[in-house]
């Protein structure tokens, strides 16, 4: 059996989300699995009262450790993006073995809904490597907004795989390698990020290589809230949409419209994840706190 934790990074703004998350990772792990599965979370400003929620809440759920952070980014962080990503992106690199205290770290963004086990990529994973999905809208370097002036620069590395940064499946033995690998690359290669801490990984990774690609459904992307507004995704990719959840192991709302939003779309899965955030408004109110505010929807 492989033991390992689930990673999240939280701040105030996306704790509902992060639990949303939490919540769906439960619904999907059999009892022994929940109980047998650690929580690790790294936060930059949670306060008690909410951390105390979350905690609570994931014994709640069934799983068997929980523990919970304080912590910074490095002072090389970089943010070049900040239209609704903050710098607690950056945290993902600060998990350390003896905090995760498993052999190995499942690391999910707060933006995902897991919606078959997630775990399962870990079977086939070397020790010396981390699992990572190429991103369906920029899957090779220099191609879309995946490092394009690096290839300006070093036209030999267009075409290599650029990987999403929202999944990871790692032995925790590498992770000081990675937090080491990002430091460095970031000395060189600082002008070249645009998407903050994911390209940070990328830079990486081309010169390491100490990557196995995962297959799409472990990280694939609502695409249906973006087609209902225009049809640039078929700029990046062929796919029309996902034709339903069940076709995905876990759903990454990408991009500004996420699925909270009043103002996105309601498409089937966005539907599918307010059922979710609902549900776990729920569990959080039985807790008693209220300090969560229910997300108005306009009904369509």
């Amino acid at each position: 059996m492989i033991v390992y934790a689930f990673g999240l990074c939280v701040d105030e703004r996306y704790l509902l989300p992060a639990l949303v998350t939490l919540e769906s990772l439960a619904r999907v792990l059999p009892t022994a699995d929940r109980r047998d599965a650690a929580v690790r979370v790294l936060t930059l400003d949670l306060t008690r009262q909410h951390a105390a929620t979350m905690a609570d809440l994931a014994t709640r759920f069934g799983f068997g450790s929980f523990d919970l952070r304080w912590a910074r980014p490095a002072a090389t962080a970089v943010m070049a993006d900040t239209a609704y990503i903050t710098v607690t992106a950056w945290l993902r690199f600060q998990f350390t073995p003896a905090f995760v205290g498993r052999p190995y770290l499942i690391y999910v963004d707060a933006d995902t809904l897991v919606i078959d086990d997630i775990s399962t990529p870990l079977d086939g994973l070397p020790a010396d490597r981390l699992g990572l999905v190429t991103d369906e809208f920029a899957p090779t370097v220099g191609r879309g907004q995946a490092l394009p002036r690096l290839t300006h620069d070093r036209p030999e590395l267009a075409g290599r795989p650029y990987f999403n940064g929202g999944m990871w499946w790692a032995p925790t033995a590498m992770l000081a390698a990675v937090r080491r690998g990002v430091r460095n690359a970031l000395k060189t290669g600082r002008r070249y990020i645009f998407h903050n801490d994911q390209d940070a990984l990328n830079l990486w990774l081309l010169a390491d290589g100490s990557v196995h690609a995962v297959p799409r459904r472990f990280n694939t992307f609502e695409l249906a809230r973006f087609l209902e507004r225009s049809d640039w995704p078929h700029r990046y990719t062929p796919r029309s949409r996902t034709p339903n959840a069940t076709d995905a192991a876990l759903l990454h709302f990408v991009g500004s419209a996420k699925p909270w939003l009043p103002s996105t779309p309601v498409t089937q899965h966005v539907r599918l994840y307010r059922n979710h955030m609902n549900a776990t408004l729920r569990q959080i109110q039985r807790l008693g706190d209220l300090s969560f505010d229910a997300p108005r929807w306009r009904r369509r």
